[in-house]
C-alpha cells in the first residue's frame, strides 16, 4: 500500500511539473502583469519593509500596483519565501527595480516554491483526509480518492500553472477536515485558522466549521465538560490569531487597515467574467446603473446566508460525518454563486469537499469537477493554459472512467449526464474556432459563466436534497 502511495504522489508531482513548464499570469504583459507578479512583489515587500507597513500605502508600497491583500499567514509565507529568493538573487526582490523581473532561474525558484507546498502541504493533507474516509465510511477506495484528489486539474493548473499558493489554504482546509473526520475536534480549529489565516477566501468553509465544532461542544454531557471543550477551542483560535497578527495588535489602526485589504469594498461586485449569479443577472440587469456597490455588499452577504443556511441548520440539528462533508459542499457553492468580490480560482473551495463526497456520488461529482475547470476556462485560455487544461482534463476523465467503471447511473441519469458532457465539449469546441463577434468581444465567457451558474445552481439544490436525505448516524 505504502509503495503504490508514493508511486501516485509522483506521479501528481510529476503532472504538477510538466504544467510548470508553461505560461503563467501576466507572462510579458507590463504595466501590472499578473498574479506570479503579484506573488513576487508580496516577496519584495515583506523583504524590505517593516511588518507594520505591509498593509499600508506609501511611497514604497504603492497599493494600487499589487498591494498585499491576503491576511498575515500569506505575508508570513511571502516573506519566508522572499528570504530565500534573496540568497539565490538579491534582484528577484529588490525594492522598485525588480517590478516585472523575469528569468529562467526566477521562473524555476518560483514554480519550485509552489511544488514545496504541494509536497509538504498538500498532498499529505489530502492523503490524510482519504485515509480518515476510509476509516470512518469503510469505502475502501483508498488509491482511488487519493489519485482523484491529486490528479484534479483545477487545483493543478491554477496552483502550477496560472501561479497562486492555493494549495496551502486548501491544504491547511484538508487537514481541518481529516482531523473532523478523526474526531479531533482542538487540531480541527487550528489547522482551519491557520487556513483562514492564509486566504480570506477560507470563509467559504467557516460555517459548517463553526456549527460542527459548536455542536461538539454543546453535545457534553455537563456543562462544565462543555466550558471546557469550548474554552479550549476559543483559546486555540484566539492564540492563533493573536500570534499571526502580532505585529500589528498594538494599534486598532493598523488592524483597520489589513481587514480594509482583505475586504476591499469599494471594489464592484465582480471584476471578470465569473461563473456565479451576479455576473449572470448582470446581462440583463446593470447592476451598477441600479444598486449602489455598498448596498450590492449587504445584498451579497443575504442572499449568500440565505443559501447556505438551510445546509447547515440540517447540520446543527443531525451532526454527522457525512452531513459535514455535504455542508461544506453546499456553503461553498453558495458563497461562490452570491457573495461580493468572486473570482475563478474561488470553485476550488468547492472543489475540495467536492472530491471528499467522490465515494458515494461518483457520476454526479466527476460532473462537477469536470464542469468546476470549464468555468475556469477563460482565464487560463488567457494564461496560454489551453493546452494543459484540455489535456489535464482528458487524462482526469480517463481516470476516473477507469477506476469507476462499474458504477452503472439510472437511465435518467446517464442521459442527464451524456447531455451535460455534449454541452461542455460543444461549447468549448465552439469558442476555440469560432470567433466572436467585435460587437460582442466577451460573448464566450459570457456564455461560459452563464452556463457554469446554471449547473452550480443546480449542484447547489442537489447538494442540499442529498444532506436533507442524508442517512449518516449522528456523532
Amino acid at each position: 500500500m505504502k509503495s503504490e502511495i508514493l508511486a501516485i504522489a509522483c506521479v501528481a508531482v510529476s503532472l504538477r511539473s510538466i504544467v510548470s513548464l508553461y505560461s503563467f499570469s501576466g507572462f510579458d504583459s507590463p504595466p501590472m502583469y499578473g498574479d506570479y507578479e503579484a506573488q513576487r512583489h508580496w516577496q519584495e515587500v515583506t523583504i524590505n519593509l517593516e511588518p507594520g507597513q505591509w498593509y499600508t500605502n506609501s511611497s514604497d508600497n504603492d497599493l494600487q500596483y499589487w498591494g498585499l491583500d491576503y491576511p498575515p499567514l500569506t505575508a508570513h509565507h511571502s516573506y519566508l519565501i522572499g528570504r530565500i529568493a534573496e540568497s539565490i538573487d538579491p534582484r528577484f526582490i529588490e525594492l522598485h527595480k525588480s517590478r516585472g523581473f523575469q528569468s529562467r532561474l526566477h521562473k524555476s525558484f518560483m514554480r519550485l516554491t509552489v511544488l514545496t507546498g504541494d509536497i509538504l502541504i498538500y498532498l499529505p493533507a489530502i492523503l490524510g483526509v482519504c485515509i480518515c474516509i476510509d476509516k470512518s465510511f469503510q469505502s475502501k477506495s483508498l488509491l482511488f480518492s487519493f489519485m482523484l484528489f491529486a490528479a484534479y486539474p483545477g487545483q493543478v493548473l491554477i496552483d502550477n500553472g496560472h501561479f497562486q499558493y492555493n494549495n496551502v489554504s486548501l491544504g491547511l482546509a484538508a487537514a481541518a477536515i481529516a482531523a473532523i473526520l478523526h474526531g479531533k475536534q482542538y487540531i480541527a480549529a487550528f489547522a482551519f485558522t491557520l487556513a483562514l489565516n492564509y486566504k480570506q477566501m477560507e470563509l467559504y468553509h467557516s460555517i459548517p466549521f463553526f456549527t460542527y465544532i459548536l455542536g461538539e461542544c454543546l453535545a457534553a454531557n455537563s456543562l462544565r465538560l462543555f466550558a471546557v471543550k469550548l474554552g479550549i477551542t476559543a483559546t486555540i483560535v484566539l492564540a492563533t490569531f493573536c500570534l499571526l497578527w502580532y505585529p500589528w495588535s498594538g494599534s486598532l489602526h493598523a488592524v483597520a487597515e489589513v481587514l480594509h485589504r482583505l475586504f476591499p469594498l469599494g471594489r464592484t461586485v465582480f471584476e471578470d467574467k465569473v461563473s456565479n449569479f451576479w455576473c449572470s443577472l448582470n446581462i440583463i440587469w446593470k447592476l451598477k446603473q441600479h444598486v449602489l456597490n455598498n448596498h450590492m455588499a449587504l445584498v451579497c452577504l443575504a442572499f449568500t446566508l440565505i443559501s447556505a443556511l438551510p445546509t447547515n441548520i440540517t447540520l446543527y440539528r443531525k451532526r454527522c460525518k457525512m452531513g459535514f462533508l455535504l455542508s461544506l459542499f453546499n456553503t461553498a457553492i453558495a458563497f461562490f454563486l452570491f457573495s461580493f468580490q468572486v473570482h475563478e480560482k474561488t470553485i476550488l473551495l468547492a472543489a475540495l469537499p467536492s472530491l471528499c463526497l467522490l465515494t458515494w456520488w461518483p457520476n454526479e461529482i466527476i460532473l462537477f469537477l469536470e464542469m468546476s475547470v470549464f468555468t475556469m476556462l477563460p482565464l487560463l485560455q488567457r494564461d496560454g493554459l489551453l493546452v494543459p487544461s484540455l489535456a489535464c482534463v482528458l487524462i482526469y476523465h480517463l481516470i476516473c472512467q477507469c477506476f469507476y467503471s462499474e458504477t452503472r447511473p439510472s437511465s435518467g441519469q446517464k442521459a442527464f449526464l451524456y447531455i451535460s458532457k455534449i454541452c461542455l465539449i460543444a461549447i468549448v469546441g465552439a469558442s476555440l474556432i469560432i470567433k466572436a463577434p467585435s460587437r460582442y468581444p466577451d460573448l464566450w465567457p459570457l456564455i461560459t459563466s452563464v452556463i457554469g451558474c446554471a449547473y452550480l445552481a443546480f449542484f447547489l439544490l442537489w447538494g442540499n436534497f442529498q444532506h436533507l436525505t442524508c442517512k449518516g448516524e449522528a456523532v
